[in-house]
């Protein structure tokens, strides 16, 4: 029996999950960080971090992945694998030597806190970021139009001229600055800094990089500051390979660690939920995929190109082969839902979401603002923040609740409005992550603020099995990503949330959010 092994690296833990080419899931596991978010101080330092800082250690990403993978090859009974998937949280980037050695694992960097990895949720480069982007406005950098004008805090070049400002011995001693998902597959695949595997995905849209025109060009970097443009020319090298496109093989001494058989091809490295594009079965253009957790991320590949404002990222061959790969987003969703349950001090979520469903569409006349950890889509600006309003005595928790849940809804219709108002086509849309299994009612809200169907796929595991599915591609086991796609996820069949009898009540609802999200 032929299987294919995907990787999940989550802000915790990392997921291994086997699954045979017809796409019968055979085994999974997962297997904590150590260290897990490094927030209060580094390890054996007892100095406090800035509470912006969210760094991780590298080793936990080697150790966690092998035990994670022997258990989920021994409960999958040790099949024989195609190839290997990876998937990562992103922009999560770290310094190097040329050898691949982080610069936190030397004696002399193991206490300064910008030698280690940054998760993606740091935000200590948001000053590099703000300077980043008026300057590039300035300037008219056509790069800009790609990411909607702004050049977020989490993203490769802020994290790494933050380095260059507050740390230059760091910055000077790093000889490849790279993702951690490109890290970790040159890990297993070894070979000079030279022919590092760099993802399309993560670069396209963490990195500023376009195939057409690479990264930035060199006189707005060194506008920005002369070692940012050293560093774009010296120490970001590698090739730039496409999810599902083989970036190596693994190595021996890797394949030992792992416990599997050495010369395994692996795909290069992808978003995490840019992976459950291909994880929800999403093989076609014009398939919106939303990955709804603590945030959402939506996906779509088109064959139509467009420059959107406010829309974070377009890249070609950003998300699967051959397409262009869009990314939108929302800054706070499951975890201001988890905000607000704590707040008003209710149990659980389920109850509350009960009492929701109970009350009519508008949530008794309470409107709500979601921008409680600032707008991804399309505003671009972390420093938003949400609001209530129409509030009265008699309003309850599940009052507020549902009108954060419309508000959720009425930001992803926004979205969608502004593609399609761009001529880029949305025909269909699937729900996955987390909350739309665990809150059915999310998504019926969704489908009715939407007026369209969306489709929630069985599996729970969309992230891992996307990359088990770019590992089966990149290993030559399919003829192309849709044929992949279909055959590993042809037999799950999804649930689908029709717009319901009150799907036209939320016309006035959206145009009250519009109302109150406008500038």
């Amino acid at each position: 029996m032929h299987a294919s092994l995907g990787l999940d690296f989550g802000t915790l833990s990392v997921r291994a999950l086997v699954v045979a080419l017809d796409g019968r899931e055979l085994g999974s596991a997962v297997a904590d960080y150590p260290h897990g978010q490094i927030v209060a101080n580094l390890p054996g330092d007892t100095a406090a971090l800035p509470p912006d800082f969210a760094l991780q250690h590298p080793q936990d990403w080697l150790d966690a992945a092998s035990a994670a993978t022997r258990a989920a090859m021994q409960a999958a009974g040790s099949p024989e694998l195609a190839g290997i998937g990876v998937d990562f949280t992103s922009c999560t980037m770290l310094p190097t030597l040329s050898d691949g050695t982080p610069l936190c694992r030397l004696d002399r960097f193991r206490d300064e806190p910008q030698a280690w990895p940054k998760l993606w949720k740091h935000h200590g480069a948001v000053p590099q970021a703000r300077r980043m982007t008026r300057l590039a406005g300035e300037r008219g950098e056509s790069f800009l139009s790609r990411y909607g004008g702004v050049i977020g805090e989490e993203w490769l070049f802020p994290k790494i001229l933050e380095a260059i400002e507050t740390a230059p011995g760091v910055a000077a001693a790093a000889e490849v600055w790279l993702e951690a998902g490109d890290w970790f597959v040159w890990q297993l695949t070894g070979g000079p800094a030279g022919q590092l595997p760099r993802s399309t995905c993560q670069a396209g849209y963490k990195a500023l990089w376009s195939e057409r025109d690479g990264y930035p060009p060199a006189d707005y970097l060194a506008a920005v500051h002369p070692a940012l443009a050293d560093a774009a020319a010296r120490r970001l090298p590698g090739r730039m390979v496409a999810p599902g496109r083989p970036a190596g093989r693994l190595t021996a001494e890797m394949a030992d660690r792992f416990g599997l058989p050495a010369g395994l091809p692996l795909s290069a490295a992808i978003i995490d939920a840019h992976a459950g594009v291909p994880g929800a079965g999403a093989g076609e253009p014009g398939t919106l995929v939303m990955v709804m957790g603590t945030s959402s991320c939506h996906m779509l590949n088109s064959e139509v190109l467009r420059d959107i404002p406010g829309v974070a990222g377009v890249v070609k061959d950003g998300i699967l082969p051959g397409y262009f790969g869009y990314e939108t987003g929302q800054a706070a969703v499951g975890d201001a839902f988890d905000w607000l349950r704590r707040l008003t001090g209710q149990p659980d979520f389920a109850a509350l979401s009960a009492a929701a469903a109970e009350l009519p569409p508008g949530a008794g006349g309470v409107r709500c603002v979601d921008w409680f950890n600032g707008c991804r889509t399309p505003r671009m600006d972390g420093s938003l923040r949400g609001a209530f309003s129409g509030l009265s005595l008699h309003h309850g928790p599940a009052h507020l609740h549902r009108a954060l849940m419309e508000a959720t809804a009425c930001g992803v219709r926004w979205i969608v409005d502004l593609m399609r108002g761009a001529g880029v086509p949305v025909r269909h849309f699937i729900a996955t992550g987390g909350l739309p299994h665990h809150d059915p009612f999310l998504i019926q809200l969704h489908a009715d603020v939407l007026g369209e169907t969306i489709a929630v796929p069985p599996s729970r595991q969309g992230p891992a099995l996307g990359a088990a599915i770019l590992g089966a591609l990149a290993a030559g086991a399919f003829p192309s990503a849709a044929a992949a796609i279909a055959a590993m996820t042809s037999s799950a069949t999804p649930a689908r949330f029709h717009p319901g009898p009150q799907s036209g009540a939320y016309h006035s609802i959206y145009e009250d959010y519009r109302r109150s999200t406008a500038r």
